[in-house]
């Protein structure tokens, strides 16, 4: 087994702490977005310092609306009933979903290809090679799309792929979740494309509110190395997926060559605060706040009718 990487250990605290920043590093990639803000109740030391700050859900809340902080202990998640039924839903839900590259940090744009076939989504092969196929029934849409951030000054590119899949129900989304951490046990080395293969692969998951995990429904990281065919040493590689109901975001990074340390571990961090803006975007559109307010809107209805 591999060793957990430092880098990852920092995007842990990312997750517990995404509601407690602007962003990543506090930069002006961020500034003027809506700020995830989800309760690290059950959570590691990250998540007490961040209370202890008043910085998070624990802070003083005088005159502050209880339901507004009730909300606060609720996953990032998409109800099931809210959620796209058909395909062609799904495809316009994916496809709606705001990506800017600056979510991923300063100085990232949009790479070429930038959007992938909704229609089709990536599989593992039984020789651990990454293929792309149909979407089977179980799934309604998936949508890929590349950001990157130029090399510059002796460091090579960054490389962001994000990938947004819509389920046919909650318990198809769970079972991607199972067959992706498996696939780091059953594959640990692994070929993405003709050029590029990750080595030594960690997984691991967290359900909300246990370990790492303050944001959504399920959460799970892999780490590893990557090696691309004629170039010289690994580089470091990260995967973040999340599941919201039905809906899974699964995200990497390819940190190029001549990044230090911290540098890398910047870089994954800010991917996984990237992940989670959308996170919180989908959120936005069919999750627990979503529901509130038609409920409320409903009841209002009703009331309104029964004075006339």
């Amino acid at each position: 087994m591999t060793e957990w990487r430092p880098v990852v250990a920092a995007v842990a605290g990312t997750l517990l702490l995404a509601g407690c920043t602007s962003g990543a590093d506090g930069g002006s990639a961020t500034e003027g977005k809506k700020s995830p803000a989800r309760s690290t109740s059950g959570s590691d030391g990250a998540g007490s310092s961040a209370s202890a700050d008043g910085a998070g859900p624990s802070a003083s809340t005088d005159g502050a609306d209880p339901s507004a902080a009730a909300a606060e202990d609720e996953p990032y998640t998409m109800i099931e009933e809210l959620a796209p039924q058909t395909r062609s839903e799904a495809v316009a839900f994916v496809r709606g979903l705001t990506s800017r590259p600056d979510n991923f940090g300063s100085g990232f744009r949009k790479a070429q290809p930038y959007e992938s076939d909704p229609g089709e989504w990536a599989v593992l092969d039984e020789d651990c090679v990454w293929q792309r196929q149909p979407l089977p029934d179980t799934a309604l849409a998936s949508l890929t799309r590349r950001f990157e951030l130029p090399g510059s000054g002796g460091k090579g590119p960054v490389k962001v792929s994000m990938t947004v899949t819509v389920h046919e129900d909650t318990t198809a989304a769970r079972r991607d979740m199972a067959v992706s951490l498996e696939e780091a046990l059953r594959c640990p080395d692994q070929r993405l494309n003709a050029t590029e293969q990750v080595r030594g692969l960690y997984s691991r998951a967290d359900p909300f509110a246990e370990a790492r995990n303050g944001v959504t429904d399920d959460d799970l990281i892999e780490s590893g190395k990557l090696l691309v065919d004629g170039a010289k040493g690994a580089l470091p590689f990260d995967w973040f997926k999340y599941r919201l109901g039905p809906v899974t975001v699964a995200a990497t990074d390819r940190i190029g060559a001549g990044h230090t340390d911290e540098e890398a571990s910047r870089i994954a961090s800010q991917v996984a605060q990237g992940v989670t803006y959308t996170a919180a975007e989908i959120d936005s559109i069919g999750g627990n706040t979503a529901r509130d307010d038609a409920e409320g809107k409903d009841s209002t209805d009703d009331a309104e009718a029964r004075d006339e």
